[in-house]
């Protein structure tokens, strides 16, 4: 299965990211993955022409099997980057219509991002996008800065457990809608 990594932060040191990095290294047996990022997209500006790094994502949306998102939370909701970028994909090219889309998040504060995985799921059911939102077990990981090792692996081993647990599920999931 390909799967497009999204990682939905612009800060320089995302904890979100680093957590999609690591999915993408202990699942690469499993899954083929590309991770990209909304980080330097440019900012929504309605009328204005579709800038040729939105349109290079969407083509990537389009040709994944499914769309992982790493979500961060700012203000309760989402980045205001990943808003921006959804903006335009949803009133122009719309790759997410009919598209699997799995949801997963990391955060400092114990709550994991909760707030954020809720608001992308109402995103994503808006006109525009028509997406397949996977609404199974969730991964909200909390307490990120003591999650990672210095290489960037998750040091406990019951989230690592429950990440098997996750994809499992996720699995499952895409077998279904896809059949």
């Amino acid at each position: 299965m390909k799967i497009l990594a999204l990682s939905g932060s612009n800060a320089n040191n995302s904890f979100n990211e680093a957590l999609l990095k690591y999915i993408t290294k202990h699942f690469a047996d499993r899954y083929d993955f590309k991770l990209v990022t909304v980080k330097g997209l440019p900012m929504f500006k309605e009328g204005e022409e579709l800038p040729v790094a939105i349109q290079s994502l969407s083509e990537e949306i389009k040709a994944a099997d499914l769309v992982l998102i790493g979500s961060p939370e700012q203000q309760h909701s989402v980045t205001s980057a990943m808003s921006s970028t959804l903006e335009w994909l949803s009133s122009s090219t719309r790759p997410f219509n009919g598209k699997p889309i799995v949801i997963v998040s990391t955060s400092p504060m114990p709550q994991g991002a909760a707030r954020s995985q809720s608001r992308l799921k109402s995103l994503l059911s808006a006109p525009g996008f028509n997406a397949l939102v996977f609404n199974g077990d969730e991964f909200m990981m909390g307490t990120a800065p003591s999650q990672f090792d210095e290489n960037g692996n998750l040091t406990d081993e019951s989230t690592v457990e429950f990440l098997g647990h996750f994809f499992d599920e996720v699995d499952e999931w895409y077998a279904q809608i896809t059949k």
